[in-house]
């Protein structure tokens, strides 16, 4: 495909939610800006307003973080409450990881522990559910760090699947997606994840550092790949023009 210079000028900023000083848009980040998105980055956490509308925007993507959905920080609430702007005005929502759950949250689903009390933390296996194979083709490994899940909300579908957490991927409605997953991680971003979060490593089903790094050796380059095309059905969509 012929590289067409007006494509960049074509595309609103995206909205990049993140949740601590230090975390960043990761290749979600880097492959928007290769198809040609700026990135509007805000963290409510330090103190950063969230937009009344996304009007000016492609869409918005809220990544994850080590805070709950369940906290009562009043960020996280707020966060949560303004989940009604993406629906209300159909705009392209993705949540990743802790943004899937607050999705949840506001539409009504428990975001919750394990009853067995088991983490992911490393790599899984997905399966894709019959929705979301019409959707696109999923990868069969994915990356996690997280100890908590979310339920199906009401009238979502369920787009991929997992074994201790059940429900890894959802749409709700035209535009709106949650994965639990982290298909953004970078190399550096995941040496950075091993060292810090080296303490969880001996919570129940979680992987050794050593089984994340030789993971992503196996299981990284499909992963990115899936992450390309998915960034795609989620933002394109709205400037594909349909012929006469």
């Amino acid at each position: 495909m012929l590289f067409d210079p007006s494509r960049k000028m074509a595309r609103a900023p995206v909205l990049i939610v993140l949740h601590q000083e230090r975390s960043s848009p990761g290749r979600v980040g880097q492959i928007l800006g290769e198809k040609g998105y700026p990135l509007d980055i805000r963290r409510p956490a330090l103190g950063d307003s969230l937009p009344e509308t996304l009007a000016g925007h492609s869409g918005a993507v809220v990544f994850g973080g080590p805070m709950s959905a369940n906290d009562p920080h009043d960020f996280v609430r707020a966060e949560i409450d303004w989940l009604k702007v993406p629906l209300r005005e159909n705009r392209p929502y993705l949540g990743i990881c802790l943004g899937a759950q607050m999705l949840a949250r506001h539409l009504g689903a428990r975001v919750a522990p394990d009853r067995e009390g088991r983490t992911e933390i490393g790599w899984y296996r997905l399966r894709s559910t019959e929705h979301g194979r019409q959707l696109m083709q999923w990868p069969q490994m994915v990356y996690h760090f997280h100890r908590e899940g979310f339920d199906l909300p009401q009238g979502a579908k369920l787009l991929a699947e997992g074994d201790a957490y059940p429900n890894q991927a959802f749409s709700y409605g035209d535009n709106a997606f949650g994965i639990q997953f982290h298909a953004e991680l970078t190399r550096a971003m995941m040496h950075s994840w091993v060292v810090r979060g080296a303490s969880r490593f001996t919570m129940p089903n979680a992987q050794r550092g050593s089984e994340h790094l030789e993971g992503r050796m196996l299981f990284d380059a499909p992963l990115r790949a899936w992450l390309s095309d998915f960034l795609d059905i989620v933002f394109e969509r709205q400037y594909r023009t349909v012929p006469a």
